[in-house]
C-alpha cells in the first residue's frame, strides 16, 4: 500500500504586534510611455529623464509598491514633463534578466496620445520618426519601442523577452523566422494562432435609387465630409457571417430591415503595417421613394444620407471604395460576378 502523503502545516499566525513577514523577492516593474504626436513623431525627454541614465529614455518610472503601470506612468508624465494625459493601452511586456543589482525586470509599454500640436509643442523633448527615435536610444529601448508601434498600428500586442520579440508573439516577430518555425512544425497551436497575420473583415451593400444614384451615408466620426456606403465590421468573434453584418449594419443605419441581395465582389486592401482589410460587397436593390423617405439614420453615428451618381463619387468617396462602387455597377449591369478585387482593381486571373 502506498505511503500516504503528510498533510502540509499551515503557517503560524504572527504575535500581535510583531512585524509583517518579509515579502518574497520579486522583479521590479516599469512603466513606459510611447508618446505620440499627431504626425506619428515620437517624444524623446531631454535631459535624460533621471540623473543616473547616461542617455535618452522613454518617458516612464518604476512602479511603486501601492502603485499599478498605468497611475505610475501617469505620475512619471507629469513629475517629468509637466504632461496630463490618459494613459492609452498596453502594446507590450518587456521580460528582463536580473541586471547588475540582481533583479529581473518587466517593462510594461503603453500607448499615449497622439497629443495635439498644441499639446505636443509645451512638452519639453524632441519629436521625432519613429526611425530617428530608434536610433537615438538605446538597443533594449528602441527595440521596445520598434515592437510597441508595431503592436499599435497591428491592433495587437507584443510579446518580448529583453527585447525580442518570442515565438508565439501577436506582433514585431520576424516573418521569415516565423514561417521557418511553421515548416519545421515547431509552433504548438496556441502559439500559432497568435503569430499568425489578422485581417478586419467588413460588409457592405449597394442600393441605388429609380435613377441609378448609390446611397450614401456620412459617419459621424472620422475625417469631415467622408461618404460611406452602408455597413460595418462583421462581428466574426460572435459568429457572424459577412451577410448577416450586411443586413444587420442595413437595419441599425438606416432602419431599414432588406435582406441582402447577391454578392458583387470581394475588396482585399492592405497597407504596410496594419492588418489586411477584406469587404465584401452585396446587392442591396433599388430603392423606391416610399423607402427612401423611411430611412432613419442613429444621430450616434451617421449625421447624413443622400443618393450621389456616378459622376458625384470623385467629390465624395475616397479611391479605393469608389473603384468598388464603380466595379460592383459594372457587374450588377453586366450578370457578372462576385468580382476578386484588390484596392477596388478587378483581378484578372491568367
Amino acid at each position: 500500500m502506498p505511503e500516504r502523503p503528510r498533510p502540509i502545516p499551515s503557517p503560524a499566525p504572527p504575535s500581535p504586534g510583531a512585524p509583517p513577514p518579509p515579502l518574497p523577492p520579486s522583479p521590479l516593474v516599469e512603466a513606459t510611455g510611447i508618446v505620440l504626436d499627431g504626425h506619428g513623431r515620437v517624444l524623446v525627454p531631454v535631459p535624460p529623464r533621471a540623473p543616473h541614465q547616461a542617455g535618452p529614455a522613454l518617458p516612464g518610472a518604476v512602479v511603486g509598491a501601492s502603485e499599478t503601470p498605468e497611475p505610475a506612468l501617469a505620475r512619471a508624465l507629469e513629475e517629468e514633463l509637466g504632461l496630463v494625459a490618459p494613459v492609452g493601452r498596453l502594446l507590450a511586456v518587456d521580460s528582463c534578466p536580473p541586471g547588475a543589482d540582481g533583479r529581473s525586470l518587466v517593462v510594461h509599454v503603453h500607448l499615449v496620445g497622439p497629443l495635439g500640436d498644441t499639446r505636443a509643442g509645451a512638452v519639453g523633448g524632441d519629436w521625432l520618426t519613429p526611425d530617428e527615435a530608434a536610433a537615438r536610444l538605446p538597443a533594449r529601448a528602441a527595440a521596445r519601442l520598434r515592437a510597441g508601434l508595431a503592436a499599435l498600428y497591428a491592433g495587437s500586442l507584443a510579446h518580448l523577452a529583453d527585447g525580442v520579440p518570442q515565438p508565439g508573439s501577436p506582433v514585431g516577430f520576424d516573418p521569415a523566422h516565423r514561417a521557418a518555425l511553421e515548416h519545421a512544425g515547431r509552433f504548438d497551436a496556441a502559439g500559432h494562432r497568435a503569430s499568425r497575420p489578422k485581417a478586419l473583415t467588413a460588409a457592405s451593400v449597394l442600393f441605388t435609387d429609380g435613377a441609378g444614384g448609390i446611397l450614401l451615408v456620412q459617419p459621424a466620426y472620422g475625417a469631415p465630409g467622408r461618404w460611406l456606403l452602408p455597413g460595418g465590421g462583421v462581428d466574426s468573434d460572435l459568429g457572424e457571417t459577412p451577410r448577416e453584418a450586411a443586413a444587420r449594419e442595413v437595419r441599425e443605419e438606416t432602419g431599414l430591415d432588406r435582406d441582402p441581395g447577391r454578392l458583387l465582389g470581394v475588396n482585399w486592401s492592405h497597407r504596410p503595417g496594419y492588418p489586411a482589410r477584406v469587404r465584401f460587397l452585396y446587392d442591396g436593390g433599388v430603392l423606391g421613394a416610399a423607402e427612401l423617405a423611411a430611412i432613419r439614420l442613429p444621430p450616434d453615428e451617421l449625421v447624413h444620407w443622400r443618393t450621389a451618381d456616378r459622376k458625384e463619387l470623385r467629390g465624395l468617396v475616397k479611391g479605393s471604395l469608389r473603384r468598388q462602387i464603380k466595379a460592383c455597377l459594372r457587374a450588377l449591369a453586366d450578370g457578372a460576378g462576385p468580382l476578386e478585387l484588390h484596392d477596388g482593381r478587378p483581378v484578372h486571373p491568367a
